[in-house]
């Protein structure tokens, strides 16, 4: 491994990017060419003493002290100095009845301390920027609006959308029953707001939606899906799940039924109900 290999500031650089964030076809290509005009400098050799350097500062990047940065470059161009002047005076031997050279006792540890040794230069040199870069956040896909949300998003629309409070009933479940129903025709979509209402039982009773249709029999209005009133209290929004289209909402209606909901209700509970005014 030559003393021109030491003073290589990109072939140092290489091999600290190999180690740290693994380096592209090009550079790759440009890492060989650099090796090879070295013939004391294999890859997997400088791979080392890349890995030996870089164990001395994988710890949380934080900028590096000015006196410390200091003298750990100093360190590092007076360890690079001794290792290349103590190869120098080192000659090959001759392995017997090879008829080969083979390598000086030490030299490939000496030349493996050496090439340590400027690759912790680089690192050091590398280490304020390293430490200052800022991360980029990971885009995060934004939050899921609210059923409020979207009721309000329905409110703010161009659509012509229909807007009714609730009224309550006798029964003792809606005695302080408030809130509005809001439905677009257009997109067939809406939302139940409540106040009031009773905390339900899901294991025993749901309350359950019916929308009738001006357009359709009486006798048979559109089932809006079931829902729960939770424990917690407040206000409480409900999508309108609607099973059909619903082409002229008349009168939107809340009963209990059966934990699922029915097909027909008896409207033995009716809880609450919506009137929408003609025209």
């Amino acid at each position: 491994m030559s003393a021109r290999f030491l003073e290589n500031d990109r072939l140092a650089d290489l091999l600290v990017a190999l180690e740290t964030e693994g380096l592209g076809e090009e550079d790759t290509r440009e890492l060989d060419r650099l090796i090879a005009d070295d013939p004391g400098a294999s890859r997997d050799a400088l791979a080392g003493a890349a890995s030996a350097a870089l164990l001395a500062v994988r710890v949380p990047m934080q900028p590096l002290p000015p006196s410390l940065h200091g003298r750990l470059v100093e360190q590092g161009r007076v360890t690079v100095r001794e290792a290349t002047a103590a190869k120098v005076v080192q000659l090959p031997r001759r392995e017997p009845g090879t008829g080969t050279d083979a390598a000086p006792a030490g030299s490939s540890r000496l030349g493996w301390y050496a090439a340590a040794a400027s690759l912790l230069l680089a690192v050091a040199a590398w280490w304020p920027r390293m430490s200052t870069e800022v991360p980029v956040p990971v885009a995060q896909a934004p939050a899921e609006p609210s059923y409020a949300e979207k009721r309000q998003q329905l409110l703010d629309s161009d659509s012509p959308v229909v807007q009714v409070a609730w009224s309550g009933t006798e029964d003792p479940a809606s005695q302080e029953v408030g809130g509005d129903v809001v439905w677009d025709e257009a997109t067939q979509t809406g939302y139940m707001r409540f106040t009031g209402l009773a905390v339900n039982d899901p294991g025993q009773e749901q309350y359950q939606l019916w929308i009738f249709d001006a357009t359709r029999d009486d006798r048979y209005p559109v089932d809006g899906g079931v829902f729960d009133i939770p424990p917690d209290g407040g206000e409480v929004v409900v999508p309108i799940n609607a099973g059909i289209a619903v082409r002229e909402p008349a009168l939107f209606a809340v009963t209990v039924e059966q934990p699922g909901g029915v097909v027909v209700s008896s409207r033995e509970r009716i809880v609450a109900v919506a009137q929408v005014a003609a025209g």
